[in-house]
């Protein structure tokens, strides 16, 4: 039976009468995108029509989901609600503080002993909220939600961007920061910009080399990065309806490099059959009986351009597999087409590592498809010319697959099984070698390929393929190889060719599994005592950011004006600094460190204005900070793009910076700034980011009179005693403006509660 099936019952016994008055209010046919929104509206039936991409909405999600790295400063802050117990349902997943290096059982073992304090704080700080907590190995927090707690028409938040993956489900799962999933927790409204709505129609059918993969790899190259801002992604048609529900799950999990608000499948027969195989027999009955509401009304599909901002339409027939990369998401290359561009540009063509698992593709699904162009490889005597690991994405994946033989066939090429967790997909691999900083090639299965993301090294050329194309790469150990065209020569000196791979949707003996790795929290958690050792280097309790002295901001100094992409990455690395997550101070040493510096070109190299001197970013902000001397941060195009990790903006304002302004944001970090009492700005005229120079003091004239809609101006006074003025716009609402008077949306939350 399925965790919170009574929550369930309720909500789609709620759902057709909700969808009705939504129906009555907006006076057309509606997606199966505006029926989760209207469904989840905070005050109940709808009332009014929402203007997408203008109206903020209150809604109100079914379920919480926070990921180790995530959760450690979402719970220091919830801890500070006053609250006895989460009012929605709630978990906590360890995935995020597992090294690979060697490999599953001694990378598990590793991590328990290097962060015990950490998984210790959390499943104490789970059992007293009453939050469900998962432990280290049990998998990675996208996967554990598809298979447990996932259901049709729901609405979850998680403080995590691939929190998205639960579309495959046909929810509307959205990645948040921490203080949102506060607000949640504590029974609260959720707030959000009512999404604009992409439409893309799926025809035809998925044939040979070709996956589910490739879908989002082509519509990645289609829209870039940012073209999915502040939008959700529908898909439909017949193309849709044949692909199988983990499938849809990587689709939606990947649209977080197009910055998507979520993305999401009407209810099929695929998720019904992924539910009863998961034993949410009882989730896919409730379902079933309101199956005509888990899609859109009948005209929409019919008629699509009428419904949404955006249509594609992509033939899934005629798909070609891609290859995605480097060093951005996006760039996206069929694979006939990848050797020949590779040299063009001076990629490595000689694949060191692939790569496969993560949350993105590692489902039982995915595994089969990549063991059988691995089992090809012993028939058929091929040498595998690259090293090759193997992610899997849950506990019950892992021991399903190693009860079929699939870990076996992997293991016969030389492949190494990592622990269930994120490993190198988020920086979390010791790669030998790494820091030699030499240009190479890695081929992956999973969703960022940012430069230095998975082993650190600024040359490592990262591409992101299908996990039976980043197999048949690393057997070739070539990145100009084509599995679908060329062969290879074997140990018998025979030429021989891959044939396409095969898989399958689920296990034929169904899934399995002996320990999964939930610890459910105590029914009374009053009594439960959560210690954090004040001289710790891994934990801090929290303490309140100032509130707004109600002046404007004067003498202000330019910390940094970054220069091209500035990811969560650039703000707050991953990597060894995940140790980190749940202190503050010391987390903040690597602020903006990989920020490239627009006036020298470096990274974490800034000029310090009080000495003349140039340093370390953290360093310099520090010396701002106890001088008593405010700044801000200058940044280009979609700012803050990737993680949903609010620590890219607890940093800066733990730090004392005031202020960040760019040409545009990336979602999540726009509102995450928001959260934490920050101003987020951006030019009325990106042209004015030029304006900026490297010695200026920036005074804000008229924040005294902040309001709804109304523009901020700035007066850059430069070395030479010369002035700029500069017009800069915001999206703050009445109630967004009172975070930042109140210094952060918690210090509302304590001050309502008399905190």
């Amino acid at each position: 039976m399925a965790f919170d099936i009574e929550m369930i019952r309720g909500f789609y016994e709620r759902f057709p009468g909700r969808v009705a008055a939504a129906r009555n209010v907006v006076g057309h046919p509606l997606t199966l995108s505006e029926k989760i929104l209207y469904a989840h509206l905070w005050q109940g039936d709808a009332t009014e029509a929402y203007q997408r991409g203008a109206s903020y909405v209150d809604f109100a999600p079914d379920r919480v989901a926070m990921q180790d790295a995530t959760a450690q400063m979402a719970l220091l802050q919830f801890m500070q609600a006053g609250r006895k117990k989460v009012a929605v349902p709630s978990t906590a997943h360890c995935d995020h503080l597992i090294q690979a290096r060697v490999g599953a059982s001694a990378d598990l073992q590793d991590a328990v002993n290097k962060s015990n304090e950490v998984f210790n704080f959390l499943a104490s700080v789970s059992n007293k909220y009453g939050i469900g907590f998962w432990k280290p190995g049990a998998g990675i927090i996208h996967q554990v939600v598809l298979e447990n707690y996932a259901f049709p028409g729901g609405m979850m938040i998680g403080t995590d961007s691939h929190t998205v993956n639960a579309g495959g489900l046909g929810m509307v799962a959205i990645g948040v920061g921490g203080a949102d999933a506060v607000d949640v927790m504590a029974g609260m409204a959720w707030e959000l910009k009512f999404p604009k709505l992409i439409g893309v129609k799926l025809t035809g059918e998925l044939n040979g080399w070709a996956s589910a993969k490739d879908v989002i790899l082509k519509v990645a190259g289609i829209l870039t990065v940012k073209g999915g801002t502040g939008a959700i992604v529908e898909y439909f048609g017949e193309g849709a309806t044949s692909l199988s529900c983990t499938g849809k799950g990587t689709i939606c999990n990947m649209g977080a490099e197009i910055g998507a608000t979520t993305s999401t499948f009407a209810y099929d027969a695929s998720m019904e059959r992924y539910l009863r195989a998961t034993d949410r027999s009882d989730v896919a009955d409730l379902a079933n009986a309101v199956a005509g509401e888990l899609t859109a009304d009948a005209d929409v599909y019919a008629h699509p351009e009428k419904y949404f901002d955006q249509v594609i339409e992509i033939n899934l027939s005629e798909l070609e597999p891609h290859v995605n990369g480097p060093f951005t998401p996006d760039l996206a290359t069929p694979i006939s087409k990848l050797g020949e561009v590779a040299k063009a540009n001076g990629w490595p063509l000689d694949v060191e590592v692939g790569l496969i698992g993560s949350c993105t593709n590692s489902s039982y699904e995915d595994l089969t498809r990549a063991a059988s162009v691995a089992k090809q490889a012993a028939a058929k005597k091929l040498t595998v010319n690259a090293e090759y690991s193997v992610t899997p994405g849950s506990e019950q994946v892992r021991y399903t697959a190693e009860r079929d033989g699939l870990l076996g066939e992997f293991e016969a090429i030389g492949g190494k099984v990592f622990a269930n967790a994120c490993g190198p997909c988020i920086g979390q691999w010791a790669r030998e070698g790494a820091d030699k900083g030499e240009k190479n090639t890695i081929v992956h299965s999973f969703n960022r390929n940012f430069a230095k993301r998975a082993d650190g090294n600024p040359n490592t050329h990262a591409f992101v393929a299908s996990p039976e194309l980043v197999t048949a790469l690393a057997i070739a150990g070539r990145l100009d190889f084509n599995p679908l065209t060329d062969t290879l020569v074997n140990q018998d000196g025979v030429a021989v060719k891959l044939d396409a791979p095969v898989g399958e949707e689920l296990p034929t003996k169904g899934y399995a599994v002996e320990d999964a790795g939930y610890q459910a929290p105590a029914e009374d958690g009053s009594g439960v005592v959560v210690e954090v050792n004040p001289e710790s280097q891994r934990l801090q309790l929290l303490d309140s950011f100032a509130a707004w002295d109600g002046q404007n901001i004067t003498g202000a100094k330019l910390l940094i004006k970054a220069q091209g992409k500035c990811t969560t990455d650039h703000i707050s690395m991953a990597g060894p600094w995940l140790r980190y997550r749940g202190h503050l101070d010391n987390i903040a040493n690597n602020t903006l460190t990989g920020a490239v510096n627009a006036f020298n070109g470096e990274t974490n190299s800034v000029l310090n204005q009080l000495t003349g001197e140039y340093g370390e970013v953290p360093a310099v902000q520090r010396a701002y900070k106890a001088a008593g001397v405010p700044t801000l941060v200058v940044g280009d195009q979609n700012y803050g793009e990737g993680s949903s990790r609010e620590h890219a903006a607890m940093q800066p304002r733990h730090l004392g910076v005031r202020a960040v302004l760019v040409k545009s944001f990336a979602r999540i970090h726009e509102t995450n700034l928001k959260k934490q009492g920050m101003l987020a700005l951006t030019f009325a005229n990106e042209a004015d980011y030029d304006k900026f120079q490297e010695t200026d003091s920036v005074d804000f004239v008229d924040l005294t009179d902040f309001a709804p809609g109304k523009p901020l101006t700035l007066v850059l006074t430069h070395a030479d005693g010369s002035q700029d003025s500069v017009v800069v716009n915001h999206t703050y609402n009445e109630q967004q403006i009172a975070w930042f008077k109140a210094g952060s949306a918690l210090n509302l939350i304590k001050q309502e509660q008399g905190l």
